[in-house]
């Protein structure tokens, strides 16, 4: 499966399957979020939300994938992220983007 953030494929001619996505919503642990939340009165980086952001993303990219995948794609262009927050220490995480099959070039 090819995955790109641009609207073509180099040397390829394609045929839009349709929008697919992918999403997840992720929390750290209490232990985690009180411990994040010292780390914010000093500053720095708040490594356990990023670790958790990246885990985020990676499942949210997978999910799209299998929904490419169901429809038959070669591959998604155009691929987006999105993220908000849910709650305090909970964030939503979607990635989304336009399936397509390689068309036979004649």
């Amino acid at each position: 499966m090819i995955l790109v953030n641009t609207d073509y494929i180099a040397g390829k001619e394609l045929e839009m399957l349709g929008l697919v996505k992918g999403s997840t919503i992720q929390s750290k642990n209490l232990g985690k979020d009180i411990t994040q939340g010292f780390k914010t009165l000093v500053g720095g980086e708040l490594k356990a939300y990023n670790e958790m952001m990246n885990d985020a993303r990676a499942l949210a990219t997978k999910r799209m994938v299998q929904e490419a995948e169901e429809l038959g794609a070669d591959a998604v262009v155009n691929i987006r992220y999105a993220s908000a927050a849910v709650m305090q220490g909970a964030a939503e995480v979607m990635a989304y983007g336009t399936a397509v099959k390689f068309c036979e070039k004649e």
